[in-house]
């Protein structure tokens, strides 16, 4: 199938599309749609992390686990809302490590598109939702295409920084080849689970310096 996504990732990707799984999920994503549901992010942004950061531009792996599930919130980056939205509670507190971290003003917008045009991939590994369903799309076929983005980051690239938070997002570590990438984990920033190990873990001050002696740029972390 045609699917529409940036170049660099169709090309790396292309297999995946004619997998049964892959047309079984947008197979269920089509009738989703025809009984009225709601699914978040809006179609367009399925694959806006992609968009954003090229295959060939990514750095840094930030990875969450399924879109938020309210009213305007999701636009197909892991932790990010648009312009104008409430900044969620895991989002805030990625603010305050990163004020403590690199002493970054708070940010009145929650939107990370700056990040992800520097390289930062903001992969959720479930990539829809249903409104007010947390977990709905969890068992699609979605955990089967991103394993496989992630065992293509790893296999084609070198140097990559994964930043794995909780417990959910440390269970991909077997998809990356960490003699060659770099593995930074912590618990997960939402406010259930921040103070055991999110905050204080450095996280992008340590992401910036693995980057520096790689020769390469670092992140600017701060919103534009």
């Amino acid at each position: 199938m045609d699917v529409k996504i940036e170049p660099s990732w169709k090309e790396i990707l292309k297999p995946e599309f004619t997998k049964p799984y892959f047309l079984q999920v947008a197979a269920h994503l089509k009738t989703e749609k025809a009984s009225g549901a709601t699914v978040y992010p809006p179609g367009q942004l399925i694959f806006n992390a992609f968009n954003t950061t090229p295959f060939t531009d990514v750095k840094v792996v930030i990875l969450g686990q399924d879109p938020y599930h309210g009213y305007g919130q999701a636009h197909g980056l892991s932790f990010s809302v648009p312009d104008g939205i409430a900044t969620p509670p895991s989002l805030q507190n990625i603010y305050k490590e990163l004020h403590t971290d690199i002493g970054m003003p708070i940010p009145k917008s929650g939107n990370l598109v700056h990040w992800a045009k520097q390289g930062v991939f903001l992969l959720n590994a479930i990539l829809t939702v249903r409104a007010n369903e947390p977990a709905s799309h969890a068992k699609i076929g979605w955990m089967d295409f991103t394993d496989a983005v992630i065992r293509k980051i790893s296999g084609n690239k070198t140097g990559i920084v994964f930043l794995l938070w909780g417990k959910f997002a440390q269970e991909k570590q077997v998809l990356i080849d960490e003699t060659k990438h770099f593995v930074l984990k912590a618990a997960h920033p939402s406010p259930f689970s921040a103070d055991k190990g999110f905050f204080g873990c450095k996280h992008f001050s340590r992401t910036n310096e693995i980057l520096r002696k790689q020769g390469r740029e670092p992140i600017n972390w701060t919103q534009h």
